[in-house]
């Protein structure tokens, strides 16, 4: 397959730039895949759609505030997404600067020293002088998306979270997620569903494009993942309704006995173990996640829907609208 398959044009006043009023205020577009039938809904309206049957499975990663923007000894500009931490005071980064840093370069964030230890692939290991978690705490920014193009903004912190993230360790939102306030979380275990969580660390792939023009070809970054056996418990003899393409990433991972660390890439033809259901956002052109949506609803359907999201003035990516997706 080629990745010029999942291309469409999107007018570009479609991408939200800031959220939704109030994180339930967005639209829900409900695919049915076995029939290709469309329904214009409200967030709201989700919790109706469920019932005793259904597990909903929510990832409680938390985005870090992982961007650090410093420079060189010399002035020269360099910025740090920090990707994961190894260690208090050692991190694995991605590093925008001018010209790449050499191994025992110093970078001043703000007055912290951070010492380049050496490049592992795309990413370089970089040594604090204080502890990571402090720094980033005071100095760090939320790492928004690029499409985003305000600078992050004190209110990020807060609506760039899910309103149950609990474990550090994201540099992007789970952004399915961030539709859910508490109110909306008690409606759905009113109506009888179990609301269960894993961890999915959303790494920093979630940004890069695809840099082959054949899917096939690609190879994912590694994210770190874990599942309760509550939750693994939880999923039997039910519908299992994944919040996310990272919930659904993590159970179809866990079925493969991929454990800690998933690449999993999926894209049609894949074949589903775990997840029935799947509450998500309207993806980028030519990106894995669009590909998952494929693989998941069938190509056929999902462009078919989000021609109707495109007409019908859906909000797309991150701080966008939500589409519910049944196999």
């Amino acid at each position: 397959m080629l990745v010029s398959e999942f291309d469409y044009a999107l007018p570009p006043e479609l991408i939200a730039q800031h959220p939704a009023p109030h994180r339930t205020a967005s639209r829900l577009l409900h695919l049915d895949a076995a029939s290709g039938a469309l329904r214009d809904l409200v967030f709201a309206d989700f919790p109706s759609l469920l019932d005793a049957r259904d597990v909903v499975v929510l990832n409680d990663t938390r985005v870090m505030k992982a961007r650090l923007a410093g420079h060189k000894k010399s002035g020269g500009k360099i910025e740090l997404l920090i990707e994961r931490a190894l260690g208090d005071r050692e991190a694995l980064a991605l590093i925008k600067a001018s010209h790449p840093p050499a191994t025992g370069t110093e970078v001043l964030v703000g007055e912290i020293p951070i010492r380049i230890e050496g490049r592992e692939g795309e990413l370089y290991r970089v040594r604090f002088s204080q502890d990571i978690a402090g720094v980033l705490e005071r100095l760090g920014a939320v790492p928004l998306p690029p499409y985003i193009r305000h600078a992050p903004q004190p209110d990020d912190a807060e609506h760039y979270q899910t309103v149950y993230a609990a474990s550090p360790g994201a540099v992007a939102a789970p952004t399915a997620g961030l539709h859910f306030d508490a109110a909306l979380l008690k409606r759905v275990e009113q109506r009888g569903a179990q609301v269960v969580k894993l961890t999915l660390h959303v790494g920093f792939g979630t940004f890069q494009p695809l840099r082959t023009d054949v899917v096939e070809e690609h190879r994912m970054h590694h994210e770190r993942f874990s599942i309760p056996p509550a939750t693994i418990a939880a999923l039997a003899g039910k519908r299992v309704l994944a919040v996310g393409t990272t919930s659904l990433r993590a159970l179809e991972s866990s079925a493969l006995k991929k454990d800690g660390e998933t690449d999993l890439f999926i894209y049609p033809g894949f074949e589903f173990r775990v997840v029935n259901r799947l509450l998500t956002n309207f993806h980028l052109p030519k990106s894995t996640l669009l590909m998952l949506v494929c693989a998941f609803a069938g190509k056929e359907n999902i462009f078919k829907a989000y021609r109707h999201a495109i007409e019908k003035r859906y909000r797309f990516f991150s701080y966008g609208d939500a589409m519910l997706i049944e196999r």
